[in-house]
């Protein structure tokens, strides 16, 4: 065989490689809206069940903390399912609040459309990790070189991370429809403003760092967004606890939403675990992307745009974590500077990228 005729033929293989990325990743797109639509029945089903009114009856009424189980009929018998947690206050007025009972609200069908979600969750999944894969074999480096390949790979690690979660028997079962829905509008941004069409990269990405920096950057960002997702549920969370201890009486779609998901503490506590424990990372990521830059560019830092905003970032995230250690910062005033680190993040993510021009514009976007 020619020199010519293998170049043709490398190219030909190439091109059906990245068509073959491209309907992975649209089959993946596909599947997500199956489990968003199960995720949705999962809501709409719990929200029949009478957990949440019955909890307050009680609570209201003195009756004693501990309510009957559920009895629900299912082919042709009955089967009792976890017993509902009823919302107490400790005498000092400190709230001591349990976990809600989930999505499903105690309901038996919500909880089968809710198994169903996770099982169509973890196909779309392995359906887009092929198409990262096959993006990657079509360009024959790493799938992160532009905008659209980070997307794509940025959205496969975030379900990755909560799917890891579900394996540790971790209750996020509740994060399912927020992150579905996310996943989705980012990979249909992914696919219409951001496609880029296979390509090499610039000679300044090619070194091994590309596999370490930008693959811990994107680990980082999926950990920090199922952080976010915490930190916005538990203002909303925060807010329905403080209208209950004060007399108030909170609608009907906010208490049927709200009471199902984990109480203001766990989801806080959560969101500080996951933030702590991926913002050591976070800083190895921009001390690998200085060490990068004195490779390619001879000078480790250049207060490039991105640079500059991962710096930003890291201070976000820096002072979150000193604010949630001190007394009077614990709590909403520590969730909002978690929300302007991540909106940090957010802006060095896609602003950077498509509005400002430095040296990490590659690749068109």
């Amino acid at each position: 065989m020619t020199l010519a005729a293998a170049t043709e033929l490398a190219v030909a293989t190439n091109e059906h490689l990245a068509s073959i990325s491209n309907t992975l990743i649209y089959s993946s797109m596909a599947v997500y809206t199956l489990a968003f639509f199960a995720y949705i029945a999962e809501w709409l089903l719990g929200s029949r069940s009478k957990v949440g009114r019955t909890a307050a009856a009680l609570t209201s009424a003195g009756a004693p903390t501990e309510a009957p189980a559920v009895t629900v009929k299912r082919g042709g018998g009955t089967a009792v399912l976890e017993r509902p947690k009823v919302t107490v206050r400790s005498a000092s007025g400190a709230r001591d609040v349990p976990d809600g009972p989930g999505a499903h609200g105690g309901d038996a069908q919500g909880d089968m459309y809710g198994r169903i979600a996770i099982s169509l969750t973890v196909l779309a999944f392995l359906v887009e990790l092929g198409g990262v894969a096959a993006r990657a074999a079509s360009v024959e480096r790493a799938p992160w070189g532009n905008m659209y390949e980070f997307n794509i790979t940025f959205s496969t690690v975030a379900v990755g991370v909560y799917l890891g979660l579900l394996a540790l028997k971790k209750n996020v079962r509740w994060m399912g429809l927020f992150l579905i829905t996310t996943v989705l509008l980012d990979l249909g941004l992914a696919v219409t403003v951001l496609y880029t069409a296979s390509d090499q990269l610039v000679p300044a990405l090619h070194s091994y760092w590309l596999y370490i920096h930008v693959s811990t950057a994107i680990f980082c960002g999926a950990v920090f967004y199922v952080g976010a997702v915490a930190t916005i549920l538990y203002l909303f969370k925060d807010s329905y606890e403080s209208k209950l201890e004060a007399g108030g009486k909170p609608g009907s779609f906010a208490s049927s939403v709200l009471e199902r998901l984990p109480a203001s503490a766990s989801l806080d506590k959560f969101a500080y675990r996951v933030n702590a424990a991926v913002f050591p990372l976070w800083t190895f990521t921009i001390i690998a992307g200085a060490i990068w830059a004195g490779d390619a560019w001879g000078r480790y830092w250049n207060w490039d745009p991105k640079e500059t905003w991962s710096f930003i970032t890291w201070v976000g995230y820096a002072c979150y974590l000193h604010a949630r250690a001190t007394a009077g910062w614990k709590g909403r005033k520590a969730a909002y500077l978690a929300m302007i680190a991540f909106g940090c993040w957010l802006f060095n993510y896609y602003g950077v990228n498509i509005f400002v021009s430095g040296k990490h514009s590659y690749a068109g976007v």
